[in-house]
Parts: C-alpha cells; structure tokens; sequence
C-alpha cells in the first residue's frame, strides 16, 4: 500500500465540476485580481469565522506581516514568537523590521510558555503571537489575559487553524487580528498561495486592506506606501468552492484523528497527540513523538506511507537566527521536540484501512525496536 503524506488529487476530484465551472466564470468576466469572486470569499469567510472583516492577501506571511504593520508594530519593537513553529511567524516580524523574541514551548500542546514569555517581555515588546500549531488553539483566555496585563497587541497565526474555536467561540473573538494561510496543503487550501487577515476592528481592516494595495483607496488615490498583496480572482473562486466543504473535511479530519488515537494506544514508545480542553482540534496534522524518530520515519518510507517533521529545526537554531546569539540550552522543550516529533499522514479522505496499516507498521516497528 502507497500513502501519501497529503491527497490533494483526492479532494479535487470530489469537487472537479464545481472548480472547472467557478475557474471558468473567473476566466470569462475577467477579473483575475481581487473582484466579485475575492469579494464574495472575503464575506463569506469572515462568516465562518465569527468576524466581521475579511481582507484577501497574497499568501499568510503577508496576512501576518500586513496585520503588524497596520497595527504599528516597527523598527525597534520586539514580538513574543513560539520557537517551534514556522519560519514565516518570526519573518513577518522581521519584515516589519522589528525583532522576534523566541519562547520555549509547553509539553502539553507545543504552543507558547507563557511562563518563559513573561520572563522576555520588555519594555520594546508590544506584541504576542500565538500560533495555534497542528490545528489546536492554544490557550486564548490565558493570552488575552497576559496581553492585557502587559499591554500587548494580539495577532494570532492561524495558518494550521480553519475552523478551530476556543471555549467553544472563534478565534476572531480573541485579540486584535487572525491570520490565516491558504497555501494548498492546508485544510482549507487554494490551487497557489493566498491569505487572509480577520478581524472585528474596522479602522484595523481599512488600515490592512490599503496597506495590501498600494496604501490606496481609490485607484490613484495613494494615502501611503503600501504593498502589492491581493488576492487573485482565481484563488478567491477556488477557495468559494472549497469554504462550502470546510465543516465536512474537519469532521473527516477528526473522525481519522480518533482513529489514529485508537489504533496507536498502548504502543510503547509513541506519544500521540493531547487533545486539550474546550478547544476544537481541527487536525491540520497528527503529530506524533517518538524516541527514534528518524529510524521509524525511514521504516514507513520503506513501506510505502509518506511522513513529515513540523519542525525538525527550532526557530532559534536556525543559522538565520544565529545573530541573536540564542543556545539550544535556553529552548529545552523546543529543542527535545525537534528531535521526536513526526506528522503522519492526515487529510479527509483517507480511509480507516490505510490508517490502520500505518498503525500496525508503526506496532511492528516498535515491537521490533
């Protein structure tokens, strides 16, 4: 048996006239750069996410750096960044010229210690950002009350997290802006790279929406220096398309989550993931921790079954980070993370046998060991 790590062809092919007839209207009317079928996404999006504002991006970097700036966020100012996560939460920072400040991860979710965070927070530190990683929201009343009592802003990186809620509300309803990524392989994915930014701030959502296109209201009407980031008309059609399907694909994802937990118990060895209290799982991947991590991950290659390491380089060992002088000592949770953690093959259309194929091999692989 042949499992892929994600099957994008398999999610295409249930929804193929639906694309082929919303890329076709796009083609026809002509309106490749934001548009009607941009606009109708970015209403119906901000629906989905109990939000009042929706502005479509280039990709979710954008979306985050966008976001920063628009709140002011620049030279000299700090941010609180989660040092397992990827390189995009800690380059938006950058972007705005400002500096990432990494935080050690918990042992439960792998989310930000807010235990480590308050001991860097700063007087230049001005904003928080949580990033809700493998598809589960971290702790937002624990966020927004640390933010509160240091008089940070709140940006939440949300590329793993269409469709989660906390404490049964939207993330939307948790600090200043949600940022979102639509890159192909994630829950809700476009046929490129988009993204988006959330919010209930109106003056926020004016600020982004210019920021994105050229610091313009009007065509010529240039207010400031913006940024070329709009999403394109194809991509918004796409992603029309898919939105209507989101709730589904989740429950798939989780249906395949509890399968995995099921057929994985009791497997010395292997710790798989904690589902933590009042939030909603969406499953963008199931990531396990195992001791011999890379002989398992060659084991499932041998055997057909494609795998994956989110993140197999803590943010703050990475050589583009080396300026900052930060040890591997100072990161211990985050490093021990990088050296165990594997994403197995998660997505809503794969089966109950291929799940428990790569269980029993992952049985037979520690039962060997």
């Amino acid at each position: 048996m042949t499992i892929p790590f994600v099957d994008l062809k398999a999610q295409y092919e249930s929804i193929k006239q639906e694309i082929a007839d919303a890329v076709t209207e796009v083609l026809e009317t002509r309106t490749f750069i934001l548009g009607p079928h941009v606009a109708a996404f970015e209403k119906c999006f901000a629906k989905s996410c109990g939000a009042e504002h929706c502005i479509g991006v280039g990709n979710g970097t954008d979306a985050l750096f966008i976001a920063l700036k628009s709140l002011g966020f620049g030279p000299g100012d700090e941010a609180l960044v989660p040092a397992n996560t990827f390189v995009a939460t800690s380059e938006a920072v950058s972007m705005c010229g400002g500096r990432p400040v990494f935080v050690d991860a918990e042992e439960a979710g792998y989310h930000m210690d807010l235990a480590d965070a308050r001991a860097k927070v700063t007087a230049r530190t001005k904003v928080v950002l949580p990033v809700h990683l493998y598809g589960q929201p971290m702790d937002m009343d624990a966020v927004r009350g640390f933010a509160g009592e240091f008089g940070l802003k709140i940006v939440q990186d949300c590329a793993q997290a269409h469709a989660a809620t906390f404490g049964g509300k939207p993330l939307a309803e948790f600090g200043d802006a949600c940022c979102y990524s639509f890159f192909p392989g994630k829950n809700l994915g476009a046929y490129g790279d988009a993204g988006a930014i959330v919010t209930n701030d109106e003056e926020l959502a004016g600020r982004c929406r210019m920021f994105a296109n050229h610091g313009r209201r009007g065509k010529y009407d240039h207010e400031f220096e913006g940024v070329n980031s709009r999403m394109d008309g194809l991509h918004g059609a796409v992603l029309g398309v898919k939105l209507k399907y989101l709730d589904q694909w989740t429950q798939a994802r989780r249906t395949n989550a509890g399968a995995y937990d099921e057929l994985l118990a009791g497997i010395p060895g292997v710790v798989r993931p904690v589902a933590l209290p009042g939030r909603r799982h969406v499953y963008h991947l199931y990531v396990v921790r195992v001791r011999n991590r890379d002989g398992l991950r060659a084991f499932l290659s041998e055997h057909g079954v494609a795998t994956g390491v989110h993140y197999p380089i803590a943010l703050p060992s990475l050589t583009a980070y080396s300026h900052l002088g930060a040890a591997p000592q100072d990161f211990p949770v985050a490093g021990r993370l990088a050296g165990e953690i594997l994403s197995l093959p998660m997505y809503p259309e794969l089966s109950r046998e291929q799940i428990e194929y790569v269980a029993n091999l992952i049985r037979s692989f520690a039962g060997n060991a």
